[in-house]
């Protein structure tokens, strides 16, 4: 018999949309008719320093936690004190693709373009980088914290209540160049055999780039999570070797942070100015999620992979990594 073990919640920001995400997994992993048992735990919001995986039945494990703690590192630290396998990325890429800086100053090695950046001292009295820009903390998804600055006035209320928030959360921020354009995404999945990364020594291939495109405003928590206005396109129409440049961009992001199984890369496409026409990296994401909003399962299913079978495959690129036992 096999048995997955699917986690929930936590004590991140992003609690609701994990509990949301994970109940459509468990759900799919049901479905899917791949498993003899499927375990469901919520984590609770003060768990953080007592949660013990290993107190809970599973063969494999998929924590489908969203945030600093459930897929930035902390997580990923007790999984692997533990003999199981799991899905997703282990603890240095979990923690460096959460650094937003970090994952920045490694594309620009790359030489993949990104937007012009800072971070946010207390003494910072104005923006290291022209207005307007985004300031956003450094270890966040889903656009928690964000704040767009297009204005010197908008900059100071903005930093004031970043550093108040820094001061009470121990958050640190990012400020970024804000870009007008076209918002791209490309969903990464694992295949097994190829290279590192995806399951037992598996690789990642790039699925169909999706475009975002809000009703107004910014793509921030209520337009990805709460509203049903944003518009997302499959496979949006771009110019020639664009969609495989970014292909390609996302791929050897992914591979040189060390991600495995699946991930999003978010890159925004300036539609005017000096880097018009030239894709800039975001951030990179290492548990995607699950919730009926969610871009990598839109993907899969274009390619006719549909939620069933994306949740199952990515058990199985875990448990390919499952070590034999001697006798």
């Amino acid at each position: 018999m096999t048995t997955v073990l699917v986690l929930a919640a936590g004590p991140d920001a992003e609690r609701e949309v994990s509990i949301e995400s994970a109940t459509a997994v468990a759900k799919a992993l049901r479905d899917s008719g791949r498993w003899d048992r499927i375990e469901y735990v919520e984590i609770g919001a003060d768990e953080a320093d007592s949660f013990d995986p290993g107190a809970h039945p599973g063969d494999v494990v998929f924590p489908v936690l969203h945030g600093l703690w459930g897929e930035g590192g902390p997580m990923q630290d007790r999984l692997e004190a533990g003999d199981r396998p799991y899905v997703g990325s282990g603890p240095g890429a979990a923690r460096l693709a959460m650094d937003k800086v970090a994952t920045k100053h490694l594309a620009a090695r790359l030489g993949i373009p990104t937007p012009d950046m800072g971070v946010l001292g207390p003494l910072t009295d104005a923006p290291p980088v022209p207005l307007p820009v985004v300031l956003k903390p450094t270890h966040e998804g889903s656009s928690v914290g964000l704040h767009l600055c297009r204005t010197p006035e908008e900059w100071a209320k903005s930093a004031a209540e970043a550093r108040a928030d820094a001061r009470a959360t121990g958050r640190a921020y990012l400020i970024e160049r804000l870009i007008q354009g076209r918002e791209l995404t490309v969903p990464l999945l694992g295949v097994a055999g190829g290279g590192a990364g995806g399951g037992a020594e598996g690789g990642l291939e790039a699925l169909p780039v999706v475009e975002i495109t809000p009703a107004e405003g910014v793509y921030d928590y209520e337009a990805k999570y709460r509203r049903d206005d944003t518009r997302y396109t499959v496979e949006p129409d771009l110019a020639d070797g664009l969609e495989a440049r970014l292909h390609r961009d996302a791929v050897r992001l992914a591979e040189a942070l060390g991600v495995r199984d699946l991930a999003r890369v978010d890159f925004i496409l300036p539609t005017d100015g000096p880097d018009a026409g030239v894709p800039q990296l975001l951030e990179a994401n290492t548990m995607p999620g699950f919730t009926s909003h969610s871009l990598l399962p839109k993907s899969a299913a274009h390619v006719g992979t549909d939620f069933p079978a994306l949740c199952a495959r990515l058990v199985e690129l875990a448990l390919a990594r499952r070590v034999p036992q001697t006798r």
